[in-house]
């Protein structure tokens, strides 16, 4: 809970004695670095959104990139991506050598639509890689629709969208070909750093496992030579020192077990939201009524023409020490980007989004008059 005049931020971990002493006891065993901490956690995740496997990496980053790779994609190949996300959703495609293409999204759901994505496919098109923007499912049905009708992969970065529900299924469970998480300090359960990628192909689950080690392997089933003893492996292809310690897998496991309870806080946060704003000149979102929202990020955005208000809203808010923010600046608009030839040509949505919208704090360390506050605040300021 936070006085009156602290900093409240737009997400922080919920980090309890049974964490530290998970981290402590990590420390103290011999093994603090791929060992047993680690498998459980990894088999603990995979059973909690339904996959067949889960394999945990260093990062997010580390995740997605190990997760492109496993998809086989490569020079020449085009990868559909939502405009609105983190940079690191499109930097994961470009290090594998693909390239992204950039999709519009809905205006309602803030994810990519099956319309939006199909006048994007071309004879280079590899896979469409969904991101559960501020932890709404995307549409997998209907992109899955339209990666069978051409024959493309189904990825997605759900690292906002942990617990969340689509049509009944656990987001990660079978609704994209590999998804991934993350375990980042402001995610919905952290290892203070981390990622995982889940699937059902088992060969995948071996690429992500031996890319995370330098593309490396002692396992008998996937040398190429035979092993002369025990002490034998192979650098098979190209990877990295993407490794998650024990010390991060003992927190992130210790924080799995209650992923139910701090996703049931933010949706509490969120409803205080829905009722005490409602009759502003704000757009609030809006989740479809078959999904479960993970409530990552709950985003508002101003109507027009109060639009042009949005950083003057940003600022009187921050005044007041209260941690809003803006998810996120169109990966097109980065410089990186624009130098290699994006634009936020036929856009328009993630344009008009991008004018509008502001992200208010939403966490499990919230209490209901952390966010009364936050209410108040916006409130005054219309």
């Amino acid at each position: 809970m936070t006085r009156e005049d602290d900093f409240l931020p737009y997400s922080r971990p919920l980090i309890t004695e049974s964490d530290v002493d998970a981290v402590v006891e990590a420390m103290r065993s011999s093994m603090i670095s791929q060992g047993e901490r680690l498998r459980q956690f990894e088999e603990a995740f995979a059973a909690r959104v339904g996959a067949g496997w889960a394999v945990a990496l260093s990062s997010g980053t580390a995740a997605l990139h190990a997760a492109c790779h496993a998809a086989g994609l490569g020079d020449g190949d085009e990868v559909i991506v939502p405009a609105l996300t983190f940079a690191g959703t499109a930097n994961a495609v470009r290090l594998n050598g693909a390239r992204p293409v950039f999709a519009d999204i809905d205006d309602v759901s803030m994810c990519i639509s099956a319309s939006g994505v199909r006048p994007l496919i071309t004879e280079r098109t590899k896979a469409i890689l969904a991101v559960d923007f501020a932890g709404h499912p995307a549409p997998y049905d209907e992109l899955r629709g339209v990666c069978s009708e051409h024959g493309l992969l189904l990825l997605s970065d759900s690292a906002h969208a942990p617990g969340a529900q689509y049509r009944g299924r656990p987001v990660g469970g079978g609704t994209a070909d590999i998804a991934v998480f993350s375990l980042n300090p402001v995610k919905n359960i952290t290892g203070a750093e981390g990622g995982v990628v889940t699937g059902g192909d088992a060969s995948v689950r071996d690429d992500v496992t031996r890319f995370r080690v330098h593309g490396m392997t002692r396992d008998p089933r996937l040398l190429e030579a035979p092993a002369p003893a025990d002490w034998y492996y192979e650098q098979q292809f190209l990877g990295l020192n993407y490794k998650l310690s024990e010390l991060h897998a003992a927190l992130a496991l210790s924080q799995l077990r209650r992923l139910d309870e701090h996703n049931s806080a933010r949706r509490a946060i969120a409803a205080v939201y829905d009722a005490e704003l409602a009759d502003l000149t704000l757009r609030l979102p809006v989740v479809a009524a078959d999904v479960e929202h993970a409530w990552h990020l709950y985003v508002i955005r101003l109507r027009e023409p109060d639009a042009e208000r949005r950083d003057e809203l940003f600022r009187y808010l921050r005044a007041r020490n209260l941690g809003v923010q803006l998810h996120y600046v169109p990966v097109p608009m980065h410089p990186d980007y624009r130098r290699d030839g994006y634009t936020m040509d036929g856009l328009d949505n993630t344009n008009a989004y991008f004018r509008s919208a502001l992200s208010l704090p939403c966490h499990q360390g919230m209490t209901e008059s952390d966010a009364d506050r936050v209410v108040g605040a916006v409130r005054s300021f219309f």
